[in-house]
């Protein structure tokens, strides 16, 4: 008898011990469901947008038909990935995606880690204030309009700056139609839309910096260009890896708007990446499967990159991003 109630006590407990994160659980979710409510429309976005179209990938593996239907289409296994990698144009396509996107490694990423770290000198709240508004203005402009200013200053017929080099008497330069031109033209761009807006986060991070480090560092006799370098930067370690882990993510996938903007027929070898050859591909050519097979390799690619530089990072005892 005495045993039967121990080990019903035993149950008892057990059961209440699976009952309490639960129940902790539900608490929470009760005290936090603004904060919830606030990132629904964040998790729903990415539901509808981005998971439930993953759906749809499975047409890579068919000859798809839209008046047939994804269950009517013929299955072709893996032709068009054969397809993708044995035409003449994906090597082009991969040279050029990866010659930009190291030039947004080497070039652009570095600039907002410095403006921020510049801009967390600047002891003039009014003045700090004002030159960040100026700088962040750019990034709520669609790539039309800033590739439109470009042509405005750039173009050969009455571009201001073509106009300047006929004054001094030097010859005029095709900056959008050359392809030796193309690359400084972009990441000249990239540099002018997105430089301010990406100093945020590392703004952010340094506010969160303590100040006593500072003050200790000011009493071994740093000066503020060593405190920068021995306090704020190994401070904002972590987020420059999480960023630049993402930043790997994205290798294959610079954008379409902004590279079908600057293409043309004079720069194509040059300028074609995956993005604009998808939609040349997909949507002007009718080869639903075919685009589908490229942006399928994209997303596998940059999956990839992000575990392998993920792993990179924690095997140097950083956080990393998962």
């Amino acid at each position: 008898m005495k045993d039967s109630s121990t080990a019903a006590v035993n149950m008892n407990m057990a059961t209440a011990k699976k009952e309490r994160p639960a129940r902790m659980r539900l608490e929470s979710l009760k005290r936090n469901k603004l904060l919830y409510l606030m990132i629904l429309p964040g998790v729903l976005y990415f539901i509808i947008f981005k998971y439930l179209p993953m759906g749809g990938l499975v047409i890579a593996f068919q000859d798809y038909q839209p008046y047939q239907g994804i269950a009517g289409s013929p299955w072709v296994g893996w032709k068009h990935f054969i397809r993708l990698f044995t035409e003449p144009t994906f090597f082009m396509l991969l040279s050029n995606t990866l010659i930009l996107f190291a030039l947004n490694i080497l070039i652009f990423f570095p600039l907002p880690i410095l403006l921020a770290l510049m801009l967390n000198e600047v002891r003039h709240k009014l003045f700090k204030n004002a030159v960040q508004t100026i700088i962040y203005i750019p990034h709520f402009m669609s790539w039309v309009i800033i590739v439109s200013i470009t042509y405005v200053f750039l173009t050969v017929d009455g571009g201001v700056f073509n106009e300047m080099l006929a004054a001094l008497g030097l010859p005029k330069i095709s900056f959008l139609t050359s392809p030796e031109w193309l690359r400084t033209v972009y990441i000249g761009q990239v540099i002018w839309k997105e430089l301010g807006w990406s100093t945020i986060i590392y703004l952010a991070a340094i506010t969160v910096v303590d100040t006593q480090l500072y003050e200790a560092a000011e009493m071994d006799g740093a000066g503020r260009l060593r405190k920068t370098w021995h306090v704020t930067l190994p401070a904002i370690r972590p987020v420059i890896i999480t960023l630049l882990i993402l930043k790997i993510g994205s290798t294959l996938d610079l954008g379409f708007e902004h590279m079908y903007l600057l293409l043309n027929s004079l720069n194509r070898e040059v300028a074609e990446i995956f993005d604009t050859y998808i939609y040349t591909a997909g949507l002007k050519n009718g080869q639903l499967s075919f685009s589908t097979t490229v942006g399928l390799f994209k997303g596998l690619v940059g999956l990839i990159l992000v575990m392998l530089s993920n792993r990179l990072a924690k095997k140097f005892g950083e956080d990393g991003v998962y």
